[in-house]
């Protein structure tokens, strides 16, 4: 029988992070219901639990993952504790910005975090890139392209930190604690996707380009050539029928 990872369910991702929560905030959080705190518990509570399960499901600690159940967690006390907006809008642009610094940092270290987002074992066959580099002798040119993703990959951190930052200015003008600012805090989160996510993808899947364009130039071989194929990942974590 072959061992599958379960790959999580983007839909399911999105429902569960966004969709829900905006519905409880926007819809849910009037006296009528749930009111103003139970309703933004019982929102935010969505991403934390899904966050926790998924970490149960795979056993492994995402990066990503464990930053967003912290920024949910630092949103919901800041509005719980009744803070005013301004700080949940320094928040929401703290955290892509210490990513986008993470990834610069990480240059001056045996791991940068260029070959986590993009030139790692799960989407390409690296060995065989680093192969062909050095029969070529463009390991130090491919080494430098690295350097110039990683700077794209910051931006597209800075670009959301900045977006984030304007976002949550504008549209954060209540009194935390009170059902227009749960209101409020929900058109964030569904205006995070297409204001914030979708720019910053663009400029991500710049330097995915980029690279791929890199590895032809210097590697000379092509994405066909050096793309994992999944099939053949799972046909190598089959196990020997008995």
């Amino acid at each position: 029988m072959a061992k599958t990872d379960k790959k999580e369910n983007p839909f399911v991702n999105l429902l569960i992070n966004v969709i829900i929560p905006t519905v409880i905030l926007v819809k849910f959080s009037g006296a009528d219901y749930l009111g103003p705190k139970l309703g933004l518990i019982v929102a935010l509570a969505f991403p934390i639990v899904y966050g926790i399960y998924d970490f149960v499901r795979t056993r492994k600690v995402n990066f990503f993952s464990a930053f967003g159940v912290l920024s949910v967690i630092l949103t919901g006390g800041m509005s719980l504790l009744q803070l005013d907006p301004k700080y949940i809008a320094i928040k929401e642009a703290a955290i892509p910005l210490l990513f986008g610094a993470a990834t610069l940092i990480s240059l001056k270290t045996p791991y940068p975090l260029v070959k986590t987002f993009l030139f790692n074992d799960a989407i390409l066959q690296t060995d065989k890139v680093h192969h062909a580099l050095e029969e070529r002798g463009n390991r130090a040119a491919f080494e430098r392209t690295l350097v110039y993703a990683s700077y794209m990959i910051a931006g597209s951190f800075l670009l959301s930190s900045v977006l984030n930052y304007v976002l949550a200015k504008i549209v954060l003008v209540s009194t935390p604690g009170t059902e227009e600012f749960n209101a409020e805090l929900g058109t964030m989160t569904a205006l995070s996707l297409p204001v914030i996510t979708i720019p910053s993808m663009l400029v991500l899947f710049g330097a995915l380009f980029y690279l791929f364009r890199q590895i032809k130039v210097l590697a000379g071989l092509s994405l066909e050539d050096v793309f994992v194929d999944p099939s053949e990942k799972t046909d190598n974590n089959a196990e020997p029928s008995a």
